[in-house]
């Protein structure tokens, strides 16, 4: 009895840290702004994630205004050719969103492209799926 006990306390505690766990967040400048980039999955998994991006300005004002696109690449290994994808990020509820499609495990190399006023800031990031 006590080990079922042990068993279901130990299960409680693993299905509350999946239920209640936190996207995967980068917090980082691009030029003037301060960016966040959210991934609902944490760690990123194979397959689709979707990332959630906030832009602020200076003066800590969210950016509505900006084309923002998420480039996305594995790095080349033998034998393989390199992969480079792209995702435009639509505008939805004053922030970013886009799909990436994570077709492997392994390391990956994340570019954030904010345009506006004919300029444009990058945030680079890497992920391991």
């Amino acid at each position: 009895m006590k080990k079922f006990i042990v068993t279901l306390l130990s299960l409680m505690f693993v299905i509350s840290g999946i239920a209640f766990a936190k996207d995967y967040e980068v917090n980082k400048k691009a030029g003037d702004f301060d960016v966040v980039v959210s991934i609902d999955k944490n760690p990123p998994a194979m397959g689709k994630n979707n990332l959630t991006i906030a832009i602020k300005d200076a003066a800590g004002k969210s950016v509505t205004d900006a084309t923002v696109r998420v480039d996305y690449s594995m790095p080349p290994m033998p034998g393989m050719p390199p992969m480079n994808y792209k995702a435009d990020a639509d505008l939805k509820d004053g922030k970013y969103t886009a799909t990436i499609d994570l077709s492997m495990a392994g390391s990956w190399n994340i570019t954030v492209k904010i345009t506006r006023d004919g300029k444009t800031s990058k945030l680079k990031f890497s992920i391991d799926v």
